[in-house]
């Protein structure tokens, strides 16, 4: 029979995730990951695999634990609000932790050598997936009247994603929460804004003749 792990297989985990949170994948060495976890390499190995594994590992536990404004934000009754809160909500998770401040999956999709090129994709995909959800959110929204007929939902999706990205690189690189909050509502100053509605219970609105 083999033997019983002498570790907590998710504090080790959540000792990764962190240190891959703070390096990104590159960055991270395995001997980081072994000081954190405390667990020996072989031990790390056996449990979690290679160094990719356990990244993607930590990824699905960083979406898991800390990513839930996202559908939080996909279920806002406006796509106004639906960007509000992905930018806000970011912000605040950026700079939650001073140790790791940031987006652990941006953190890890930049710039990386060949050996890198499989984490790189799989972040990108990671990206696209949340992308295509507020491209459908903001469908609906042209749909309900929210946004203006012309707007370009891909284009508002990939603004709030490309928003969201550089609020998490400015926070990494040491911008203050309150910079990034003013930051963020600028961002919104650009939002459109849809047709208004009519008072309730109204006719249509006739301007009234000049004499």
């Amino acid at each position: 029979m083999g033997r019983h792990r002498e570790f907590d297989a998710d504090k080790v985990l959540d000792a990764a995730m962190r240190v891959f949170w703070s390096k990104g994948y590159e960055g991270t060495s395995y001997a980081d990951l072994v000081a954190a976890a405390g667990v020996e390499r072989p031990a790390l190995y056996a449990a979690f695999g290679n160094k990719e594994t356990l990244f993607l590992k930590a990824l699905a536990r960083y979406d898991e634990r800390y990513l839930g404004y996202i559908p939080e934000a996909i279920r806002r009754p406006t796509a106004r609000d639906v960007a509000a809160h992905m930018f806000f909500k970011s912000v605040e998770l950026n700079t939650r932790f001073p140790e790791h401040r940031g987006c652990l999956g941006l953190n890890g999709a930049l710039a990386g050598s060949d050996d890198a090129e499989p984490i790189r994709q799989a972040l990108i995909a990671f990206r696209v997936a949340g992308q295509e959800k507020l491209r459908e959110r903001f469908e609906q929204a042209k749909a309900d009247g929210d946004l203006p007929r012309t707007a370009r939902s891909d284009v508002l999706a990939a603004f709030v994603m490309t928003t969201t990205q550089g609020l998490a690189v400015q926070a990494k690189s040491g911008l203050s929460r309150d910079m990034l909050d003013l930051v963020a509502e600028q961002a919104l100053a650009a939002w459109p804004i849809g047709p208004p509605s009519p008072p309730s219970g109204s006719g249509p609105v006739h301007r009234r003749r000049r004499t």
